[in-house]
């Protein structure tokens, strides 16, 4: 099997189950959607490929920042969505793995990652801004800082802009706005990826299709 692995905490959980599969014998090939998976994948033994190498995979399994209506999702909470979304847009179907809290019935209420071009920061940020208010975003755009206070830089070379819209009546045509914009590289809008959802709760595990 040719398996996208995911990005985040709960990523993370499934590379260490995974890893204990393959050290039983399971047979895999797997593609990473950041650095940081990349590592543990290969302190656990899990075979990596690349796109270049292996450029249709089977399936992506990841996790999500929010899951709204027909499994649109906002992702890049942690920084690599661009990645991520190559990945399962590579993948003949994406599996998403959440806890209950990500449901919504309308995005936007977690910000919306933007993943941008260092060169001409500013000249983006106001772009971006425009488009913001012009889909009624409910507050600000802040530049996504590490834990050292410096920009925080993706896998990528690039910065994210987190937008704060509080709610996205209209997705697509937001994710067209905003990727007309020359310095946007991608954003964290996955529509139309996700073919299901495994949702955790109190009450045991939800599945939802798209």
């Amino acid at each position: 099997m040719r398996l996208g692995l995911g990005t985040g905490s709960t990523a993370r959980h499934l590379v260490d189950l995974l890893g204990a599969q393959v050290a039983a014998g399971f047979d895999i090939l797997c593609v990473s959607t950041s650095e940081a998976t990349a590592t543990q994948a290969r302190s656990l033994g899990i075979p990596l490929t690349d796109l270049d190498a292996t450029p249709h995979l089977d399936l992506t399994i990841d996790g999500a920042d929010e899951i709204g209506p027909g499994l649109a999702l906002i992702k890049g909470g942690g920084g690599a969505l661009l990645r991520e979304k190559i990945v399962a847009a590579a993948s003949d179907r994406m599996i998403v793995i959440a806890d209950r809290s990500k449901l919504v019935e309308t995005l936007g209420r977690f910000p919306l990652p933007i993943e941008v071009n260092i060169f001409g920061l500013g000249a983006s940020r106001r772009a971006v801004e425009g488009v913001m208010a012009s889909h009624g975003a409910a507050a600000g755009l802040r530049l996504r800082l590490d834990a050292g206070g410096a920009p925080f830089t993706t896998d990528g070379g690039h910065y994210i802009l987190d937008a704060l819209f509080g709610r996205i009546s209209a997705p697509k045509a937001l994710s067209a706005a905003l990727l007309e914009i020359p310095g946007v590289v991608q954003h964290g809008l996955f529509l139309d990826l996700c073919d299901r959802a495994y949702v955790a709760g109190p009450d045991g595990v939800g599945i939802y299709e798209a």
